[in-house]
């Protein structure tokens, strides 16, 4: 899939509209700058509490040491030890975005909290050297003298496509995973019977917008007869599901969105 260079207006919030190759059109919404940025502050929390827990760490050390402070020898390998050690607390401080976009599919904990991903304008699935050049833009973006994150803001907001220096030096994006206002009413499912025992638990795990996109998806692949994409969407909810079925694809699909309706009822 592709990303255009086509954004519409949609109230305040921009939308990036998504053509995939086989002619179908996803919209996500940018994320906003509010958003971006308590998802920052999240992520500075959640620095803030490591450093929090080795200070507890460090300071019941020294108390059970009896406070006694002697020369460290650090070519010794309690030396070496120790400067291992250092690193190991230090590096969240200076590898976390990177670290956690790169594991956790253009994702860091406030991002997810926010509901916001990192995605390519070309619709490819971010690489290392995206997220690397993100990462080394933050000194610009974010940590600039005397700017404390304007530099972010003022680009994202002036850009319109949820870009900010690392983000066009990339060629990413941030975006909403949230289901769109528009989209709300194809989450509307008809009602399980009581009884009902869902096949697939997973399906829990899908969020609403995966569920609208799906919706879409499985829509107009039977409308155009598109069984090529039928098939690529029941294959990419296996894989995100990690869930083995064989169930044809149609069946399957409309499976997986009963039971994420009855599960999203039931809890």
């Amino acid at each position: 899939m592709y990303f255009s260079d086509l954004f519409a207006s949609n109230g305040f919030m921009a939308t990036i509209r998504i053509h995939t190759t086989q002619n179908v059109t996803l919209e996500y919404e940018v994320g906003s700058i509010g958003d971006r940025i308590v998802a920052t502050l999240i992520d500075y929390l959640v620095l803030v509490a490591w450093a929090a827990l080795w200070g507890l760490i460090f300071r019941n050390a020294g108390s059970n040491s009896g406070g006694s402070h002697e020369p460290t020898d650090w070519s010794s390998p309690a030396g070496i030890i120790a400067i291992i050690i250092i690193a190991l607390i230090l590096s969240p401080f200076v590898f976390y975005s990177l670290a956690s976009e790169v594991f956790f599919n253009g994702q860091s904990l406030g991002k997810k909290a926010r509901h916001l991903r990192v995605v390519r304008l070309d619709g490819t699935a971010p690489r290392l050297g995206d997220y690397f050049l993100r990462w080394l833009l933050r000194i610009v973006d974010l940590y600039l003298p005397f700017a404390g994150g304007l530099v972010a803001i003022i680009t994202v907001a002036v850009n319109g496509k949820g870009q900010r220096l690392g983000d066009m030096a990339a060629g990413t994006a941030v975006v909403s995973t949230k289901a769109p206002a528009s989209l709300l009413p194809d989450l509307v499912a008809p009602a399980a019977p009581e009884d009902y025992q869902p096949m697939f638990p997973q399906a829990a795990d899908l969020s609403d917008y995966d569920v609208s996109l799906l919706r879409q998806l499985l829509s107009r692949s039977l409308q155009q007869g598109n069984y090529l994409l039928l098939n690529e969407t029941a294959n990419k909810i296996k894989q995100l599901l990690h869930v083995q079925s064989d169930m044809p694809d149609e069946a399957f699909l409309r499976t997986v969105l009963r039971d994420h309706a009855y599960l999203a009822a039931t809890t």
